[in-house]
């Protein structure tokens, strides 16, 4: 039984990547995607996924936190490298209104630009949002049937859900879902289908339970897997060959 860390930040981890890749290998998780979120990261996270390729893989864009950093230079860089076979996605890509590190409008400007480049490039992307519901929906409807994805680290309400589900993209699920407020959260988890979605640690954040309270690893995505199993109602076997399939399927540059 092996795992795929969808969402994970190499860069901001306190082991090397090499370790990391040990540890989360002697867990059973086998591959993951490390994540691209501004300029100054996009060349660690590219180098690293060379490096340790083909269980390595990473994305390339700008985080809206960084939204205010984007420009026209930044997004040919990111075109220019996508074709690269580590690259599998664009991203972290998205809207957040709860912290306002950029503004609003840097933050859309970003968003719509990167979702343009993944439907040229016919990419997929990973898309962050937070207290931004409305505005992620009508963007994304923009480019309904152009681009598909992965809304990472879903956190939102049930209803998001079923928006993204119905513009066709897929959801993941971090540690989050195992918290012990996260009630809405896990109901929404049973309401996802199965062929439709991921689990991920987005370390080195939201260490799932049993682990809470330490800095996040790939390694710990089995512990969210446990609980997504059992509100699925399925065997850890099974949602591990469906989520690795679903992986497949939406990340196609992944070699298995």
């Amino acid at each position: 039984m092996t795992w795929i860390d969808v969402h994970a930040h190499l860069d901001m981890l306190e082991e090397s990547p090499a370790e990391t890749l040990k540890r989360a290998q002697a867990a059973g998780v086998q591959k993951l995607i490390t994540i691209g979120t501004e300029p100054s990261d996009h060349e660690f996270v590219l180098k690293t996924a060379k490096q340790f390729y083909p269980d390595v893989y990473c994305t390339l864009g700008v985080h809206p936190h960084q939204g205010i950093q984007w420009q026209e230079s930044v997004g040919q860089w990111i075109e220019d490298h996508l074709s690269e076979k580590e690259v599998v996605a664009v991203g972290e890509i998205g809207l957040d209104y709860y912290y306002n590190q950029s503004p609003v409008e840097n933050q859309r400007e970003a968003f719509r630009r990167q979702l343009d480049i993944a439907k040229r490039h016919k990419m997929p992307v990973q898309i962050h949002t937070r207290e931004a519901e409305q505005d992620t929906i009508e963007i994304l409807r923009e480019f309904r049937g152009e681009v598909t994805g992965l809304i990472h680290c879903f956190t939102s309400s049930a209803d998001l859900a079923k928006e993204c589900l119905d513009l066709g993209y897929n959801i993941s699920f971090s540690g989050v879902v195992t918290f012990k407020n996260a009630e809405s959260l896990r109901e929404t988890c049973k309401m996802v289908p199965l062929d439709r979605m991921h689990v991920e640690t987005d370390a080195p954040f939201l260490a799932p339970v049993p682990q809470r309270g330490k800095k996040n690893t790939p390694a710990f995505v089995v512990h969210t897997a446990a609980l997504v199993a059992q509100l699925k109602e399925i065997s850890l076997e099974q949602l591990a060959e469906q989520t690795n399939e679903n992986a497949r399927q939406l990340f196609p540059k992944i070699v298995w």
